[in-house]
């Protein structure tokens, strides 16, 4: 968001923007749609849901200090005296207000979808463009048709780079966010088996991601995994709307390609040779997942014509974010057990890659390798057989014992040799208990679900039953 005491809009602009009315003059820092969370100064946008409706809320919002409120409707308990934006719709307005802060930015924008891997790939953006300007960039995972417009009613208009994370679970939404966005530069991380319920194949998702190309500028740039099988159909959608498409992956001839990858003495060490030239840097959140996004991001700086050198120096500071491969140490009695908090979302892909982390994991002491697995949503018909083809990763990583939640995870249950079972459990607040009663010394523990699945919670529950204050861990060791 903009700093404190600063104008990010004034009454006039913000009422051209949207075509909406104004009671008096104010100026607002930034853009808010939650008035618990916002700061003295910024425009409080009215928004209503199917459950919720920001109206209730303006007069919380006005007494935590905001600037003013964009409102379709004015409720009788606001003051007649209350600074206010009238707009036909306020998600309308919100959109339009992210249009207008687009088109008055000199920002270069970078736009980043993928099936996983946008929020880290975003956060690695923001370090290392900051080495070449001052950036702007979503906060949390502000990726939607809310999330996109909000980000952009935030970007002030002299920031250098815009990093705009942009998903999707239904056709169409990517186009939409994209033209709003206009970015410079594309990037799909890679394309998976999520939110498949919404699409008959693999395929239509491809098709869906290449719509980040909608609305990308006529000079712009693509940036694509070329490990990915759907990386000729993603490239030729890309080359028919842009100037130039980098890729990245392990394959030979990719534009980025990596060379070596060591985090097995927690060195997070990277060789990668870019169109030609070698270059070495170290990054600090390990696991072979996080190393490949890293390589989008050198594709970035190529394109725009940044030293890769000078922008991956950053590098090193990234860590693994809370529910996307966060560690901590936490105490059960017996001893310390290492905790990976993976639990913001879970697909297919992202399963095999935490299990993959947790399968280089070096228990201390007699300790084991130990994963509590909730259900990953929205797969559609073959949700059976994607649950139970986990088993293969599971082995792979010889995972010592797989505790799961709820009914589709029973699918694993059944393909997973008897001797890795540990408890199962509906819920996932029935999981902990049976949890902290089998966990030991020296254990290694990885928590990951579809966030329906609510398996943050377990995290949360684990690091409270510790017997002493978690550490936060920076990478394996």
């Amino acid at each position: 968001m903009a700093l404190a005491g600063t104008e990010l809009w004034a009454a006039d602009d913000a009422a051209k923007a949207t075509g909406g009315l104004i009671n008096q003059p104010w100026t607002a820092s930034g853009v808010s749609i939650d008035s618990r969370t916002l700061a003295p100064g910024e425009l409080f946008v009215a928004l209503v849901g199917a459950y919720f409706d920001g109206h209730d809320y303006i007069n919380a919002a006005l007494r935590a200090g905001a600037a003013a409120a964009m409102v379709s409707r004015v409720p009788d308990a606001v003051e007649p005296q209350a600074p206010l934006l009238r707009v036909m719709d306020t998600q309308s307005g919100l959109s339009a207000l992210g249009a207008a802060g687009r088109n008055r930015s000199r920002a270069r924008v970078i736009g980043v979808t993928g099936s996983v891997g946008k929020t880290g790939t975003k956060e690695m953006l923001r370090l290392a463009l900051s080495a070449f300007g001052s950036v702007h960039a979503s906060i949390r995972s502000y990726n939607n048709a809310i999330g996109v417009p909000l980000t952009l009613a935030n970007l002030p208009e002299d920031m250098d780079y815009a990093v705009i994370e942009i998903g999707m679970n239904h056709a169409g939404e990517i186009a939409a966010l994209s033209k709003l966005a206009r970015p410079h530069v594309g990037v799909i991380t890679n394309v998976a088996a999520v939110h498949l319920g919404n699409f008959n194949n693999i395929d239509e998702i491809a098709t869906a991601k290449s719509e980040i190309f909608d609305g990308i500028e006529s000079d712009g740039i693509a940036v694509l995994n070329r490990d990915s099988p759907f990386f000729e159909r993603l490239r030729s959608a890309a080359e028919g709307a842009v100037e130039q498409v980098i890729d990245f992956g392990r394959a030979e001839g990719a534009t980025i390609q990596l060379m070596e990858y060591d985090s097995a003495s927690g060195s997070n060490s990277l060789m990668v040779n870019i169109a030609g030239r070698t270059l070495a840097y170290q990054l600090g959140a390990d696991g072979l997942h996080w190393a490949c996004n890293s390589l989008a991001v050198l594709g970035v700086l190529h394109g725009l014509g940044e030293s890769a050198q000078d922008g991956v120096g950053s590098l090193t500071d990234f860590q693994a974010m809370q529910g996307r491969g966060a560690r901590y140490l936490i105490n059960l009695g017996d001893g310390e057990i290492e905790l990976i908090d993976d639990s913001y979302n879970a697909n297919p892909v992202s399963m095999c890659a935490a299990l993959n982390l947790l399968g280089s994991a070096r228990p201390k002491h007699s300790g084991r390798k130990i994963a509590i697995l909730g259900d990953m949503l929205e797969l559609g018909s073959d949700e059976g057989i994607l649950h139970a083809g986990l088993a293969e990763n599971v082995t792979a990583a010889d995972v010592d014992l797989v505790f799961t939640v709820g009914s589709r995870m029973l699918h694993l249950r059944e393909a997973l040799s008897p001797n890795r079972l540990g408890a199962h459990a509906g819920y996932a607040s029935q999981i902990v208990a049976p949890v902290v009663f089998a966990l030991g010394r020296g254990d290694v523990v990885l928590v990951k679900g579809s966030q329906g699945s609510n398996m943050a919670g377990v995290v949360e529950a684990l690091r409270q039953a510790s017997d002493s204050p978690d550490t936060v861990v920076a990478s394996s060791h």
